[in-house]
């Protein structure tokens, strides 16, 4: 477990650094349409992506809960959720306690986020609290404090907002590609600039296959992970495996849900991808039969 939180923020600090690089590229190439000069353009390129990855990592929990309209979970209203988070805290020895939220939906899924364990968060749906038993509450609830405990919300949380940008930064060039730019030919003829501008138009078409593959890369194994560590807590791995057949069945919609944020959560929130995730080699979760035969191993 503890190579795995290594390799979590080792892996943290490479695509931190990977989008920081894509998104100053992207933005000297928009720059560069706009007939901004050389030097502005790569000074507002390297001032907004370094700004931008820095809000992104402390503003990462806030940025993902004000995209689901997440409230803040109570004793009074959510007194079965709080009660499970303190009895959990114990087993799984985290010194701090995660804040909970809860998200209105009518589907049973939840996440975590966050930058780091002092600074997590758990979310989870109205109809998660509504469908299932104490004891699958419990195993989910279980799941998400291992991805806090395995740094896996920080990964997590910052590609989701770091997808999200380059998306709108895609958008931003695709309407930029009908401004015609005025730059005479000796600039055009700066080598350095035109390097870099075709880096960055490089980027710019890549990026998001390369957000889908660090999304995928970082999705799949982590699920296991996080199943096996639930059980370590639990000490019930029939609660969990019961709560992945509940979810899995279920076909209520995920309004909130997007493709930048799917793989966040406990189970994939689109119901008609779920039955293509056995054989799809691009999908953000295993599928659940995978996930289920590997916790009825533990037993």
């Amino acid at each position: 477990m503890y190579e795995d939180i290594k390799k979590n923020k080792m892996k943290t600090g490479i695509i931190v650094f990977t989008f920081l690089l894509m998104i100053t590229l992207i933005l000297y190439y928009i720059c560069y349409l706009f007939d901004i000069s050389s030097y502005a353009a790569i000074t507002i390129a390297l001032a907004f992506s370094i700004i931008s990855t820095i809000a992104t990592y402390y503003n990462c929990d806030k940025i993902v809960l004000a995209s689901v309209h997440a409230r803040e979970a109570t004793r009074e209203e959510d007194l079965q959720l709080t009660n499970i988070l303190d009895a959990l805290m114990v087993a799984s020895g985290l010194e701090h306690k995660p804040r909970l939220y809860v998200m209105e939906s009518n589907q049973p899924n939840a996440f975590a986020t966050g930058r780091n364990p002092e600074h997590a968060v758990i979310c989870v749906t109205t109809g998660l609290l509504r469908k299932l038993d104490y004891y699958e509450l419990e195993g989910v609830v279980a799941h998400e404090l291992s991805h806090i405990k395995n740094y896996d919300i920080l990964l997590s949380a910052v590609i989701s907002v770091m997808v999200g940008f380059v998306v709108m930064l895609s958008d931003i060039f695709t309407r930029s590609l009908f401004r015609p730019s005025r730059r005479d030919n000796d600039d055009n003829d700066n080598k350095g600039n035109t390097i870099l501008m075709l880096i960055g138009l490089i980027f710019l078409i890549l990026s998001p296959i390369i957000s889908n593959l660090i999304q995928l890369a970082v999705s799949r194994r982590r699920e296991f992970l996080a199943d096996a560590t639930a059980i370590q807590f639990t000490r019930n791995p029939e609660g969990l495996i019961s709560a992945l057949k509940k979810i899995s069945g279920d076909d209520s919609k995920l309004d909130v849900a997007s493709n930048s944020n799917a793989y966040m959560y406990i189970s994939n929130p689109f119901p008609k991808k779920r039955a293509k995730q056995a054989s799809n080699l691009f999908s953000t979760h295993p599928s659940i039969e995978e996930r289920v035969e590997a916790l009825e191993n533990l037993k």
